[in-house]
């Protein structure tokens, strides 16, 4: 899957959890899909553990994290 596929799977709406980015409309913030990445889960134990999501999923996740850390000043992010 190319990249603007992989990015695509992350949405937006005010009306799902505060307009947080998450997971195709599901309430799976990319933050809490980096925060169980980040303790050492693995993709294969994530993925047993919410079976509504796939491979794809946690690729976008990673994908996202990493398009917010090109922003060249925290600051913009602030804003």
């Amino acid at each position: 899957m190319n990249n603007s596929n992989l990015i695509s799977r992350i949405t937006f709406d005010t009306a799902i959890c505060h307009g947080k980015p998450v997971v195709r409309g599901l309430r799976y913030t990319v933050q809490s899909i980096l925060e169980l990445l980040a303790s050492g889960m693995s993709h294969e134990e994530i993925l047993a553990d919410y079976e509504d999501l796939e491979d794809d999923d946690l690729k976008a996740c990673l994908l996202f994290a990493s398009r917010i850390s090109e922003v060249k000043k925290i600051s913009q992010l602030m804003a």
